[in-house]
């Protein structure tokens, strides 16, 4: 076994094995060959096999499975292999094969490290180390969260202040290299709010000039878990705070003012009209409390006024689907198609497929499909074998699939895995083709066109 070749089979899930299949395997009662395979390189299988090793007791036989993997260096197998030992109660083992990744510098180490020294009263030691490194965003989040363990809240809000830098402007969460001034604001938020100094907390996450990165905005959540109704209220008023109206709407469902939170969204000229990810959120708070006529209207407006978005109409399409409204659905996708003059493209179309076999059963959806201009491509293949395998009709899904050759290599395998065709789901799986040459990491310029 290769690190580099792992590596790239694992993140790219080509010519292996992938984790769902290799649990397929297991539910279907082929633990044997999933116990095959791990010796023979498949990744995921190996894990999937250690795993049911440990649950039996059987600890020396679980990490000998992962042993051949971690040999390699490739720092998944060792991250794996510490967790299990950690799991097993193994902690000084787990340490020791972290420790020796980190010692030969392993980019991902420390923070491995370090997190695994504190869960198990070294917390000391690892704020120690991760000191040094406060400027790397990574390392300075887990600082913050070590600190916690190590009593040295002070130390770390001391240093993470010292990197504020006040007289620049962020266009993009991800514009500073290393340690930016929104995030050194939000983990000093999060010091601030574990000392119970919560006003400090809310002053400093307002200095922010990013307030939601990856759909999350701090402020919005750290007044709904402190119960600052009319604060959050007020902070979600405001324009383009899409993030803090969904946390309010929440947090009055849960605690049972659905009536509050469905005026949150405002229904006429709300931020749910002006904004489809809200409507959406919407949608399905209404379908969550039987509501699904308006649920279905919301998506419906929503489908109006962005006529041709893809995502749009897939939801309204499943809403109608999940209300027991199929007719609905196709009548909306109907009239959009009339108004581009006549078939839409396949992007649009497969969405009928569900709603035409609800309404019509699934010969009708197929034979709509295949009478499709694409219908005939290995992506429309993907949806109509979806289609008769969930009828139950595998034997049909795979001959859809395998007039594609291997581009839908993982449905095929699965569908084959159901018919108990072992043998050839693997080598499905399993053929290789070699990994695309390597691409240099700096950029190269050029005044030549095209630029």
């Amino acid at each position: 076994m290769d690190a580099a070749d792992l590596d790239y089979r694992a993140r790219t899930r080509t010519g292996c094995i992938p984790p769902e299949l290799a649990s397929w395997l297991l539910e279907h009662g082929h633990a044997d060959v999933v116990e095959q395979q791990a010796g023979r390189g498949e990744w995921f299988c190996a894990l999937a096999w250690a795993q049911v090793l440990s649950e039996q007791g059987r600890e020396a036989d679980a990490l000998k499975v992962l042993a051949p993997y971690v040999a390699t260096g490739w720092w998944t197998a060792v991250v794996a292999t510490s967790e299990l030992l950690e799991g097993l109660g193994r902690i000084d083992e787990a340490i020791e094969i972290t420790q020796t990744r980190m010692e030969a510098g392993h980019s991902l180490a420390l923070e491995t490290y370090t997190r695994l020294l504190a869960r198990h009263g070294r917390a000391e030691e690892a704020f120690d180390l991760l000191m040094p490194h406060v400027d790397d965003w990574i390392l300075a989040t887990a600082l913050v969260d070590v600190a916690s363990v190590a009593g040295r809240d002070e130390e770390a809000a001391a240093l993470l202040a010292s990197r504020i830098r006040a007289s620049h402007c962020c266009d993009g969460p991800w514009c500073c290299r290393g340690l930016d001034t929104d995030t050194v604001l939000g983990l000093l938020a999060t010091i601030r709010e574990r000392q119970g100094r919560i006003d400090e907390a809310i002053t400093l996450l307002h200095r922010r000039q990013i307030i939601s990165v990856n759909s999350r905005d701090q402020l919005a959540s750290l007044l709904a878990r402190h119960d600052r109704i009319e604060e959050l209220r007020a902070y979600a008023a405001r324009d383009g705070y899409e993030e803090a109206v969904q946390q309010l709407a929440e947090l009055l469902e849960e605690d049972d003012d659905v009536g509050g939170a469905i005026a949150v969204y405002g229904q006429v000229g709300g931020p749910a009209a002006r904004d489809p990810n809200l409507a959406y959120e919407l949608a399905q708070l209404l379908a969550r409390q039987g509501r699904g006529g308006e649920a279905i209207a919301v998506m419906r407006a929503q489908a109006d006024a962005h006529p041709g978005d893809d995502w749009i109409l897939h939801a309204l399409s499943k809403l109608c689907l999940d209300q027991d409204r199929p007719a609905d659905g196709l009548a909306h996708l109907d009239a959009l198609a009339a108004r581009h003059g006549g078939e839409d493209k396949w992007e649009l179309f497969w969405m009928r497929l569900p709603l035409i076999a609800a309404c019509s059963g699934v010969d009708t959806a197929a034979e709509r499909a295949r009478a499709h201009p694409e219908g005939n491509t290995w992506y429309a293949a993907e949806h109509i074998a979806h289609l008769l395998a969930g009828a139950g009709r595998i034997e049909e899904a795979v001959t859809v699939l395998q007039q594609h050759g291997r581009s839908n290599n993982h449905d095929l395998a699965g569908y084959l895995i159901d018919l108990g065709h072992i043998e050839e789901a693997l080598a499905i799986l399993l053929h290789r083709s070699p990994p695309p040459p390597l691409v240099p990491t700096t950029h190269l310029w050029s005044d030549e066109p095209p630029f």
